[in-house]
């Protein structure tokens, strides 16, 4: 996010020789793979054995959203190859892995000066920028969308040079061959892969290579239940087993143990602390003190926990965090800030002023409440810092621990491991250069890992938010205008100047105060046939680090939209699937969803006292339809059903669709009924995961989740189901009680 010389040139002389000059500059990027013993390197992805393994790498953090199946899996069906001898490589960092799609999604926040230069992914400065930068991020579900072409061209042209190592034994045309199974076939001939491998790697690839008539994809209803999965998740088994290695999992010789404290939220300073009070600890090998936190190494990480407790650090910090400050900082844009019109289409000047129907939302801060807290272990020795880390941002990461220590970039090897669920929280890597400090000092390997309370203390929580929804209805009751006044801070614009820009939060805070934010209010417009609409974005000071998550902006401008549209529905007198139908002539495949859904639910009209809630959003080009059905007893809320009918465009794996959106929709509820803290005094009132109101498993309604064929693009399912939990519920509830939920989570207002 900071603006650099380079940036400038890049922005301001786009059309200039300087600009022009540097996009046309070669660059020569080296082969990421490094084949092994009897192993032969195809492009960037694919390494096959002569014993006719074939790995795949996968430049993308596995964090339980099966991108170590998806992959290998578009490489296995565009290959040939046979799905029980596909291993998987975590990819190195490297240019020829950068995130085009990703790079343009976020171009103003690498690019504030003119990210309109920079929203097309096959754009010269995207590419150029994503690849010097060596940006493979992971997130906003980009993975297929960046990574399906290149893997599958990789792919195909392996299929045709070993096709042409099989042609050339048989004495045939290489292209009346074919690759199935694992084999090269032609007739009744057949050779197995290992067997043609080293003669294959001498020719040269086809340009361009020749990919097979269809992509990988599996329909709806081809798999009922308990019918065997043609591409099984390859991280299941070890998952199962407890093999399967996750960031704290790293062990190495001689390594410590340690744990941290941050000051309180805002901008703190270590003061002082009891270095007496912890010298009876066993176990306790050093103290690590750094401006903003102190950590403890010991032999165990229970004992490094327990010499900060006694040590009990004293921080001196200013503007801390409060909810009263937070609520009066949201309060005061909505109500005195400058707005910023990010959205207008028709007459908008028939939105200004009152109009007939205005309702107020909100959204309180919530935590990501990943199952992995922040884990790193580093190894420093001569001159090279060695770093096991889940992230989501490798070569950010890996510069932010080169530049805590003084080293250059180059001298960090980064090994990225999975995470235990991240939903976005490892886009940030405080304990990435934190590591590497602590190693530096320790003198030997040290493992990091933050404690629950710490998570909560220093892990940014997704933004709150207040909404001012208006509406202009026609004559029949419909909706003629609409116009959305969102209070918020510039949280995505925050969140790329810690990124790019390797701000603190407090100075990512302070930059960032005043910035209109577009993808901090992401799908606020409707998709809804309205003629006139204004969405409006009022920028709001508040003493709060915000981050990105899990649906980010989606999970509330959902609720916000879909609760008024209900309420607007029931205002009119009208049903409310009908009266969304009504407006939906411009959304065909929207539509479709919902009178899927109608039936999948059997809807029943919303009637009072029938406990159903209906609501729809669109990310990007997916689409989902959701019924909910949920009641208010003496525990809270108890959500009894939820049915979903999802447009994913082309499905590549079925069963992980499914579990995506399952998980989604999991995730969602636990956003919709708690997930949230309130802040006193700079830290957050709620210190566990126990306190956060997360559904248990007996508390998980009955999930039901259809597809529809569809031959659009693939889209991300594991953003989608986030969405419209909130309003679905929220509408559930009116219908059982007669009483809106207007704030987030619910129930958590005085009704």
């Amino acid at each position: 996010m900071a603006v650099s010389r380079r940036g400038i040139l890049i922005g301001g002389l786009v059309g200039g020789g300087l600009a022009v000059g540097y996009m046309l500059r070669p660059r020569h990027y080296p082969l990421p793979l490094s084949p092994g013993r009897n192993e032969y390197a195809f492009d960037a992805w694919i390494k096959i054995a002569a014993d006719g393994v074939v790995t795949v790498a996968v430049p993308q953090i596995e964090m339980g959203q099966a991108i170590t199946t998806l992959i290998p899996q578009v490489v296995a069906c565009e290959l040939g190859a046979d799905w029980r001898q596909i291993a998987v490589e975590p990819a190195p960092v490297s240019a020829r892995y950068a995130n085009f799609v990703l790079a343009a999604r976020w171009a103003e926040l690498w690019m504030p000066l003119a990210p309109g230069l920079a929203d097309d992914p096959d754009s010269a400065i995207v590419r150029r920028w994503a690849e010097d930068t060596r940006f493979n991020a992971t997130a906003d579900g980009t993975s297929l969308a960046a990574y399906e072409a290149p893997a599958r061209a990789a792919a195909a042209a392996a299929r045709a040079m070993l096709m042409r190592a099989a042609a050339a034994r048989w004495g045939v045309a290489w292209a009346e061959c074919d690759a199935q199974d694992g084999f090269v076939i032609h007739g009744k001939r057949r050779l197995p892969f290992g067997a043609l491998v080293a003669e294959a790697a001498r020719y040269d690839p086809p340009d361009p290579p020749m990919l097979r008539a269809e992509a990988a994809a599996e329909k709806p209803g081809e798999f009922p239940p308990g019918a065997p999965l043609r591409y099984p998740r390859l991280d299941l088994p070890a998952k199962v087993d407890g093999s399967f290695l996750f960031a704290g999992d790293v062990r190495l010789p001689g390594m410590v143990y340690a744990a941290i404290r941050h000051g309180p939220i805002g901008e703190a300073e270590l003061l002082d602390y009891e270095e007496a009070d912890a010298r009876g600890v066993p176990g306790l090998l050093s103290l690590v003190r750094h401006k903003h936190w102190l950590a403890a190494t010991a032999t165990t990480w229970w004992a490094a926990e327990q010499a900060l407790k006694a040590l009990s650090p004293v921080f001196r910090a200013t503007g801390r965090a409060d909810t009263t400050a937070i609520e009066a900082g949201l309060e005061q844009a909505l109500r005195d800030g400058d707005a910023t019109r990010l959205h207008a289409a028709g007459d908008t000047g028939l939105l200004a002023g009152k109009l007939a129907h205005q309702l107020r939302y909100e959204v309180a801060p919530a935590l990501h409440a990943t199952i992995e807290t922040a884990s790193a272990t580093a190894r420093l020795s001569g001159g090279r810092l060695e770093l096991w880390i889940a992230t989501q941002a490798p070569e950010l990461a890996r510069k932010a621990a080169a530049a805590a220590i003084g080293l250059d970039a180059a001298d960090v090897v980064l090994y990225p491991m999975p995470a235990g669920g991240s939903f976005d929280r490892r886009l940030e890597h405080d304990h990435a250069a934190q590591v590497a400090v602590i190693a530096q000092r320790a003198g030997r390997p040290v493992q990091l890992v933050w404690s629950r309370w710490q998570e909560h203390v220093a892990g940014w929580p997704r933004t709150p938010a207040v909404a001012l929804m208006g509406a202009l209805p026609d004559t029949e009751g419909g909706i003629a205008g609409w116009r959305a006044r969102l209070a918020l801070p510039a949280s995505a614009r925050e969140f790329g100047r810690r990124l790019f820009g390797a701000q603190s939060a407090a100075q990512a805070r302070a930059a960032s105060a005043g910035e209109a934010d577009r993808l901090a209010i992401a799908g606020a417009v409707p998709f809804y046939d309205i003629a006139h609409v204004a969405i409006d974005h009022l920028p709001a000071a508040v003493p709060l680090p915000t981050a990105r998550m899990r649906g980010n902006a989606h999970g509330y401008t959902a609720f916000f939209n879909e609760s008024f549209v209900d309420e607007l529905a029931h205002l009119a007198g009208r049903e409310p699937l009908s009266y969304r139908m009504a407006m939906l002539g411009q959304e065909p495949r929207m539509a479709d969803c919902l009178q899927r859904v109608a039936a999948l639910a059997e809807w029943g009209g919303g009637v009072d006292n029938s406990g159903q809630g209906i609501a729809c959003h669109r990310i990007g080009d997916a689409r989902i339809a959701m019924v909910a059905s949920a009641r208010r007893d003496e525990t809270g809320v108890r959500v009894d059903r939820i049915s979903a009918v999802v447009d994913l465009g082309r499905i590549v794996n079925l069963d992980i669709a499914r579990q995506q959106v399952e998980g989604g929709i999991v995730f969602g509820l636990g956003l919709a009924l708690g997930s949230s803290t309130g802040y006193e005094d700079g830290l957050p009132l709620v210190g566990r995961l126990a306190g956060l109101d997360l559904p248990l498993l007996a508390d998980c309604p009955r999930i039901e989740v259809d597809f529809i064929m569809s031959k659009h693009d693939p889209c991300d399912p594991g953003e989608i189901g986030v969405a419209p939990v909130a309003p679905a519920v929220a509408n559930a509830l009116f219908s059982a009680t007669g009483l809106r939920f207007r704030r987030l989570p619910l129930l958590s207002e005085d009704v």
